[in-house]
This record gives structure tokens, C-alpha cells and sequence, in this order.
């Protein structure tokens, strides 16, 4: 028998198992767009303003020029999104105008959120301009006003002016009072009931024709009433002694 007439067969160690095809990697989903803020229904956002509050002297101090930030920032722009259209504007101020920068370039810029708290603050500058008559506590500046005039109180008067207005139509126990407005002081510095009596006195000698609002409440303590000539102006945070 010849060689090329014998039929080989494959040995075990010569069979290789065909290789098996990997998993195809899950494809992820694309994240859903992020919805723009403030954006009503029925509307589509086209752009948008980055308002940059800084003046030419800041700009100095850092070593650039309000020019050369404009141009980085529209260099950024077209690297990020080659087709996007952008314009410039330069806020220009009276010399020497207060306020935080950012809020003057939105002012002048014409925002409408900037242009109402503006008018806002306005209408309550008028307000007490226009207050020929009655009283005004205005908790947010730690001040009286009697019939257009600022009146001198002390702090502790103040203080408690602030706690009775604060929980107007409950009365407030003098040991109350001691324990609110003198809780850090030493034991030879707080009061007793009679000199809160004391600083009640002296606190509506100064109210003058509008001492009634602070009533007494025989036997018990005192306690503010709301009155149709007394306005009450709240800051923007809640008063410590509020709870």
C-alpha cells in the first residue's frame, strides 16, 4: 500500500474547537435630553445670555481686557458648536454705581427679572417715602418708623418690640420675655419682672401717641395687636427669635 493511497484521520490533539463569537456589547441607550429650565410648554429654547460682571479695571488686574474675554468666549463657542451664532454687548454704568457687577450688566442689559426686582425695590422706597402717618416695624433694618421719622430705640427695645410684633395676639408673660430676650446674659445682668415693666414704659414713651400697641394684659404680660396704622416689614430670612 502506498502512502498516497492511505486515508489520514485527524488525532485528538489535532481537533480544535471552533472558536465561539463573543457577545455583542448591550447598546446603551442615548440619555435623554436634559429639559431647559423655565421654558414653557409650547416653546423652544434658541439661546441663551451669559451675563459676565466685570470691569475694566478687574479685568487689568487679572491681565486681560473685557475684548479679549469676549473673543475667548466666542472662540469656545465655535470649537463647541461650529454653527452657533453669537453677539456681544458691552454694559455701560454711571462712574462710580454701587451694586455687585453681574447685577448692573443685567440692568443695563435690560433682563426682566433684574428690571423687576429693580422695580420692586423701587415701589417699596416710594412706599416709605409716601409714609406721611402711622408706624412702620421694620424688622429687616432693626428700625422704628413713627410718622415718617426714625426713632432711636435701643437694642434691647427693639428686641422687645421684635418679640411681641413677632407673635402678635398672644400675651407674652414677663417671665417669658426674661427668659427669651436675656437667655446669654449673667446671672447679676438679667432682669427682674418690674424692669421689664421698666423697659415696656420707656419703649412707648417713645411709640408717643401710638404707645397703645404695645397693650398690657393686667396680671399676665403684654401683647401686640395688629393696628390699621402699624405696618410690619419682614426681612428675607426668618427672624432668629422666630420659631
Amino acid at each position: 500500500m502506498s502512502l498516497a493511497t492511505i486515508d489520514t484521520f485527524p488525532t485528538a490533539a489535532a481537533v480544535r474547537p471552533a472558536p465561539v463569537a463573543a457577545a455583542p456589547a448591550p447598546v446603551e441607550a442615548p440619555a435623554p435630553a436634559a429639559r431647559i429650565r423655565a421654558v414653557p410648554e409650547g416653546t423652544e429654547a434658541r439661546g441663551f445670555v451669559l451675563y459676565v460682571g466685570i470691569d475694566e479695571a478687574k479685568a487689568a488686574a487679572a491681565g486681560t481686557d473685557l475684548g479679549r474675554i469676549v473673543e475667548a468666549l466666542k472662540r469656545l463657542t465655535a470649537e463647541l458648536a461650529p454653527t452657533a451664532e453669537t453677539y456681544a454687548a458691552v454694559a455701560l454704568a454711571p462712574a462710580g454705581a454701587g451694586g455687585r457687577d453681574v447685577d448692573v450688566v443685567r440692568l443695563a442689559l435690560q433682563d426682566p427679572s433684574a428690571i423687576a426686582k429693580h422695580r420692586q425695590a423701587a415701589t417699596i422706597d416710594e412706599d416709605e417715602d409716601r409714609a406721611a402717618s402711622g408706624v412702620v416695624v421694620d424688622i429687616s433694618r432693626k428700625r422704628l418708623v413713627l410718622d415718617n421719622q426714625t426713632v432711636a430705640l435701643t437694642y434691647k427695645e427693639f428686641e422687645l418690640l421684635q418679640y411681641l410684633v413677632l407673635r402678635e395676639g398672644r400675651t407674652i408673660e414677663r417671665s417669658e420675655l426674661i427668659s427669651s430676650l436675656w437667655s446669654n446674659a449673667d446671672d447679676d445682668d438679667i432682669p427682674n419682672e418690674r424692669t421689664i415693666d421698666v423697659h415696656v414704659r420707656r419703649l412707648r414713651a417713645k411709640l408717643g401717641r401710638y404707645e397703645d400697641i404695645v397693650r398690657t394684659v393686667r396680671g399676665v404680660g403684654y401683647r401686640f395687636d395688629r393696628h390699621a396704622d402699624v405696618s410690619i416689614r419682614h426681612s428675607g430670612a426668618p427672624s432668629p427669635d422666630l420659631f
